[in-house]
This record gives structure tokens, C-alpha cells and sequence, in this order.
């Protein structure tokens, strides 16, 4: 039988704002201790009343609970709730010290005098005019976004995403939303289409909407672009589009022609048959060919004509090394050739050529620009050569004022040598915006494996540079000495051509193992002993900064999310400093997260890893370190980081670690590739260990990545004559 409790809420315990679920410590009307209420409520904050419906329950782990099945909050109206609700941190700029200030000299009237008459908060010790203006600021926003919160939730939608709402759409937030509530899947992200399109439904939009199909051809080609696509036959996007919104063919086709003819969709023939294309992906595609054949085609080479035998020799004494002879070519070409590929596996020298090649071009004055997909690979880049070298993004310099690159085809780069080092991970967007800023004069040299994994963004750049022999490619195959004495590097080379790893007994100490489990909560533990205690003991790296866990896949028990959460318990479990509870993550300093979207105003791209350096529960902000630069992050914004104590090994690209941890298990199955596999392992600088069932070890090894990328980057670069 339902009762209805009501009282004031002492402390929120836990509360997931993407689907509202709340664990809440309750003081009931007539009870003296604290009542535990689990329900579902899209803002909750300590202090504030609250009514539940609902029966009790009794759970195994946490005794007697109130399971409210209705659960209603409003802002409290006593002077204690009014206080430890301001203290809870509900508005920024105000903590305990001055929550209990306002509260002393307005009491029940307080939260009246912040909607009616903020000034009057300038009378209270401590706030000054800025303070006011950011507690003004955040109760306005809080005021809003609660609006906002409980539309959405009158609709049946449950969204942690109301504050970005506000923060793109303003005022007008609820009015933009009914117009048109697929625009929310363009403009904010983490509401998908078909979030957008269960609100639709609520707010009586029909089910054979133009903007309904319209969005669901746009979304297909956003979905196909997250796998790799940068275009798709014309049929497969309209199937694709017909089984997502389940509306007939004729609608699906005109919403086609719409898109195509208001420019955001782009209809073009490939091979005979239609292709249709995201606007940014077409321009990519055709502006990188056009980009490729204008620097390749431009002569003269920047490098004034020399002896290049007697640079070569110059450069192995200078160096004190002794260079290849496919090495040797390579240097030759790079003398010669505008655009040059050099691409290979691990050990086979490249780090070595590109310093070569870099001694002679600057001998020669040469101006030299080095630059890598993402910060640690940079960072990789500039150790190895003794130079400065950028991510492409900084290189580029994004300008925030115009959302823009100031460094484009309208405003050149200045230099005479350009390296662009781990080119596998340059997908196609990101190649056109780099070299259409090379001026032609300049020669570029395009470095990377191209056995690794392809970009996570869509096309193959590399792939397609190497297939379409428009240009000359060095490919690095000898082995040096002293890597074939690293197990590593003998093990990748296995994986690459097929062959089973042949891993070290546990009681030899050298760099690769393979530690047979078979089920995935053995494997689970396993890792943690691993990443806790056995590997800190037996090789003295750090958990927290050393150590990496890579697995092939973000869901199920060996997925990063429920490893992330498993790790962080065991490493970093919280001494009752500050943490911050946001879009499913406990944050507490010291752990290690990732940026996992492109910030150009924080300076901060996707696959950047920081540690949390300070959490301010007042000011509502938290401090990142990320390679040595701090910076801050909103509390509304944190769905832009995860926890990295384990990351996907698509997300490891570009990075290098000083001791890897590989979770294999059948589970894994969709995601067992040799290519997967190969770019976990080459990801390890001095201990790799696999932690698994050997069925999924040989699954990975025997299983060669089928799957073709819809891209017309190889053709367009061959047409250009």
C-alpha cells in the first residue's frame, strides 16, 4: 500500500542527472533519525523539501528504504533548510560561511531577496560586487535550467544536459525546443536523435514530420561518419534512415532532396552509383585531394641543390649512427619529393630517420615545423628530436571569436619542412584542415604506421595516400638489433602477420607476458592485483601514472566504464576529500581522466589525459593538470571527461605508456581485430601484459579487420592529373 512522506532533505547521496536516479538521506515530519528515499528526480539539491510516494523496502546492502515512486522537490522555506541548501553549493560564489551570513539576516526571506532584490546581498560580509554578480549569474542560470529540467521531464525525457540547454539557447530555450526538438540533436551534445525524437512525439509533432525525416537522414549520416564513413551509397543511408523512424520510402527520398537542396547534405556519384555526403565531409575529402596534388605538384623543392651521398654521411657521424639502406632512400626522397610517406611498424627506425632528416634540412636553414595528432604524441615527438613540435590543433591556432582556424588556406603557415608524426590517426577532416595551411613551397613528410588501427574519425587518409601510389612511399621493414631483444616489438610483429604472441614465463623478468584467465570476473581481478600490487612490486611503476589498462571495448566487465569504476575504487578510493558526482563519474582528485570531445576555448582535444588536481565545491569548478597546464572546468561541463585509468584502445592512439594492460576475453568478440590488437601492444614502452583467455588471444591474432570505410579519397586523388 502507497504512503506520502514529506520533509526536508539532509543530504543527497547520490543523484545520476542523466536519468534523474537519486539515493537521498531524508528527516521526516515525527521521526528522529534520517530516512533513506530512492527515486527518480531531475534536480535535487540538501535543504530543499521534498514529497515521495511510495512503499518501503528492505535491501540487502543498505536495510530499510522509502521507494518513492513519485518524488517531487521545492525550494525549502525554513531558514534551515534555506541555509544548508545554499551551503550544499546550489548557487556558486556561496559555501557554508556565507550561506550562514545571508541566512542570519534575512532568514525565510532570503531566497525572496535573490529573486527580488539581489543587491540587498551586498550588505552581507564577504560578498562584494564580482561575488554578487556570479551568485546573481548562477541563481538566474539554476532558475532556468530547472524550467528547463522540468519540461523536459513533463515530457518524459530524462536529461542531465538542461544546463548546456540553457547555455546555447538562453531564455528561449523551452520556446526553440517545441519549435523544432531535433534541433537539440544538432546543438547539444549528448541528446542524440533519439532523444530528440521521444520528445517530438510527447510535444504531438507527427510521425511523418519533414523535420522529423529530415533529421533521421541527417543523423543516419552522422551515425555512419562515428563509424568511419565519410560518404555511403545512396540507398544504404535512406534504408538505414527507414528502419530508425519507421516511416515510409516517399518521405524518407523527399526529405533526401531537402537536405540535398539546402546545402546540407551533398549528393555526388562515385563509381556509377550515388553517394550522399555530410557537407564538412564532402569539402574535407575533396579539399585534402586538391590539397595533396597542389603541394606534390608545386616545384621548386625548398632545398637548394646539394650532394645529398655526402649529406647522409654527414648526418651518420654527426648523429653516431649507422642508417639503412631503405633509410638512406628515404632521406634521398625527402631531398627530392614535395609530399613523401614513410610509414612502418615499431623498431624499424623512423624516430631515427625523421631526426636525420631534420639535421639536414637544418644545416641547410630550412625552417622545420613538427607537428602530431594529440598532445602526448607531440610531446613523444619533441623528446625524440630535441625540437619543438605542436599538436596539429595548436598548430592551426584555433580562433574562438569566429569558431575558426586562423591558420587556413586565407592565412598560410610559415615554414619550409612540415612533419606530421602518427598519421594513422589523421582522419580526414583534420588532414584538410592541416594541409590546406602548407604553403606550396614547402615539402611535407607524412610519418605513421599504417598497420595500426585507421582514425577514429571517419576516412582512411593514410591508408588511402599509400593505395593510391599518387605518392612516393618509404616503407621501413628492417628490424633493428636491439629491437628484436624486446619481446614487445617481436610479439606486435607476430600479432601483425597472424602469428600467436609467444608471451614470457611469469617467473622470467622481461617486458611482454600473457597470464591465462578465462572468466571475466577473474580477469577482472586479476587486473587489479596486476595494476594494485604485482606489477608495482616486481617493476616499481606508479599505478596511478604508469600503469595503462587498454581494452577493445567501452561496455560489459572488462568494458572501460566498469573497469574505470573498479580501478578508481581500488587505487583512488577517496579519503572524505572532495569529489564531485556528474553524468555517471565520481571525480576525486588525483584521478587520471580524458577529454573525450575537441574543446578549442580550453585549449584541450579529444584524447587529452589530465589529472584532477583540485575540486572547488563553492565556485563549482575543477582543476585539470594536463601535461603541466592547468585548466578548469565547470561542473556543468564535466560530460566532456571520463575516468582514464582505463581507456579504449581506440582512445590510446597516439600515446605511449610505460606499461600496458590488456584485457582479451570472448566477450570482446565484435571487437577482437589483429589491428586492435597490434596498436594495444605497440602502445607499451617497457612491460606489456595480457590478461585473458587464449581463445580470444587467437581469435584477435587470426582475425584481419574487414571492414571497408566508404571513403572516395584513393579515386579523387588518382583523377587529379
Amino acid at each position: 500500500m502507497s504512503e506520502t512522506l514529506k520533509g526536508i532533505i539532509e543530504r543527497v547521496s547520490f543523484h545520476n542527472p542523466d536519468n534523474g536516479f537519486a539515493v537521498l538521506r531524508v528527516k521526516v515530519k515525527g521521526r528522529d533519525d534520517l530516512v533513506s528515499v530512492v527515486g527518480s528526480t531531475m534536480s535535487v539539491t540538501a535543504g530543499e523539501h521534498f514529497e515521495a510516494t511510495g512503499h518501503w523496502v528492505i535491501d540487502r546492502e543498505h536495510g530499510q528504504q522509502f521507494k518513492a515512486d513519485e518524488l517531487k522537490t521545492t525550494h525549502p522555506a525554513s531558514a534551515e533548510g534555506i541555509e544548508k541548501y545554499l551551503a550544499s553549493g546550489a548557487i556558486r560564489s556561496i559555501g557554508p560561511k556565507i550561506a550562514a551570513k545571508i541566512v542570519s539576516i534575512y532568514k525565510e526571506r532570503t531566497l525572496e531577496i535573490f529573486e527580488q532584490a539581489p543587491d540587498f546581498l551586498l550588505h552581507v560580509k564577504g560578498i562584494g560586487a564580482e561575488r554578487l554578480k556570479r551568485i546573481s549569474k548562477s541563481w538566474d542560470e539554476q532558475k532556468e535550467v530547472r524550467k528547463i529540467t522540468l519540461f523536459l521531464t513533463e515530457h518524459g525525457i530524462t536529461s542531465g544536459r538542461a544546463v548546456r540547454i540553457y547555455r546555447t539557447y538562453g531564455h528561449e530555450s523551452i520556446a526553440k525546443i517545441k519549435e523544432n526538438p531535433y534541433q537539440l540533436a544538432d546543438d547539444i551534445r549528448g541528446i542524440g536523435f533519439k532523444t530528440a525524437d521521444e520528445l517530438a512525439a510527447t510535444l504531438g509533432i507527427d510521425r511523418n514530420s519533414p523535420y522529423r525525416a529530415r533529421a533521421a537522414v541527417r543523423y543516419t549520416l552522422q551515425e555512419l561518419a562515428s563509424q568511419g564513413h565519410c560518404g555511403y551509397p545512396e540507398p544504404g543511408v535512406m534504408e538505414h534512415a527507414k528502419k530508425l523512424v519507421e516511416i515510409e520510402q516517399k518521405i524518407i527520398a523527399d526529405a533526401v532532396r531537402s537536405v540535398v537542396h539546402d546545402g546540407s547534405v551533398i549528393r555526388e556519384p562515385v563509381e556509377g552509383e550515388p553517394w550522399l555526403y555530410l557537407a564538412n565531409l564532402h569539402r574535407s575529402e575533396v579539399g585534402l585531394a586538391q590539397s595533396v596534388h597542389r603541394i606534390a605538384s608545386a616545384t621548386p623543392h625548398p632545398l637548394p641543390r646539394f650532394d645529398v651521398e655526402k649529406a647522409i654521411a654527414w648526418v651518420e657521424q654527426r648523429l653516431n649512427i649507422q642508417l639503412a639502406a631503405a633509410q638512406q632512400e628515404a632521406i634521398r626522397q625527402a631531398c627530392q619529393q614535395k609530399l613523401l610517406v614513410i610509414t612502418g611498424g615499431p623498431g624499424v627506425g623512423k624516430t631515427t630517420l625523421v631526426r636525420s632528416i631534420l639535421e639536414i634540412f637544418s644545416a641547410k636553414e630550412m625552417n622545420c615545423v613538427l607537428a602530431a595528432p594529440t598532445g602526448r604524441a607531440a610531446k613523444r615527438l619533441a623528446e625524440t628530436t630535441g625540437r619543438t613540435a605542436k599538436t596539429i590543433h595548436r598548430l592551426l591556432e584555433f580562433d574562438p571569436a569566429t569558431g575558426e582556424f586562423k591558420r587556413n588556406a586565407q592565412h598560410l603557415l610559415t615554414g619550409d619542412l612540415f612533419v606530421l608524426d602518427e598519421t594513422s590517426m589523421v582522419d580526414v577532416v583534420l588532414g584538410h584542415q592541416v594541409l590546406r595551411a602548407i604553403p606550396s613551397e614547402a615539402c611535407v613528410i607524412l610519418v605513421g604506421d599504417v598497420d595500426q588501427l585507421p582514425s577514429v574519425g571517419p576516412g582512411s587518409v593514410l591508408a588511402d595516400l599509400i593505395s593510391s601510389n599518387v605518392v612516393p612511399v618509404v616503407r621501413l621493414t628492417e628490424i633493428f638489433r636491439q629491437a628484436t631483444e624486446s619481446r614487445i616489438i617481436t610479439a606486435a610483429y607476430a600479432i601483425n602477420h597472424g602469428q600467436m604472441p609467444n608471451p614470457s614465463k611469469s617467473e622470467e623478468l622481461t617486458d611482454f607476458y600473457f597470464i591465462e584467465s578465462n572468466e571475466p570476473e577473474g580477469i577482472q581481478d586479476m587486473l587489479v592485483r596486476l595494476v594494485k600490487e604485482r606489477i608495482p612490486a616486481r617493476f616499481g611503476f606508479d599505478p596511478k601514472s604508469d600503469i595503462q589498462v587498454l581494452t577493445p571495448m567501452n561496455r560489459s566487465v572488462l568494458g572501460a566504464r566498469n573497469l574505470n569504476q573498479v580501478l578508481q575504487k581500488a587505487i583512488n578510493p577517496g579519503d572524505g576529500g572532495p569529489e564531485v558526482q556528474r553524468f555517471g563519474w565520481t571525480f576525486r582528485i588525483g584521478d587520471r581522466v580524458i577529454q573525450t570531445v575537441n574543446n578549442y576555448d580550453r585549449d584541450v582535444f579529444n584524447g587529452d589525459l589530465g589529472i584532477i588536481e583540485q575540486i572547488n565545491r563553492i565556485e563549482q569548478v575543477m582543476t585539470i593538470n594536463f601535461e603541466g597546464r592547468q585548466v578548469e572546468y565547470d561542473f556543468g561541463d564535466l560530460d566532456e571527461l571520463a575516468l582514464a585509468y582505463v581507456l579504449s584502445i581506440h582512445k590510446s592512439q597516439g600515446s605511449e605508456f610505460p606499461c600496458i594492460v590488456i584485457p582479451l576475453h570472448t566477450q570482446h568478440y565484435m571487437m577482437l581485430q589483429r589491428n586492435l590488437l597490434y596498436t594495444a601492444v605497440t602502445r607499451g614502452k617497457k612491460l606489456v601484459v595480457l590478461v585473458g583467455s587464449r581463445k580470444a588471444l587467437s581469435m584477435a591474432v587470426r582475425r584481419a579487420d574487414s571492414g571497408q570505410r566508404y571513403t572516395a579519397l584513393r579515386k579523387r586523388l588518382q583523377a587529379i592529373k
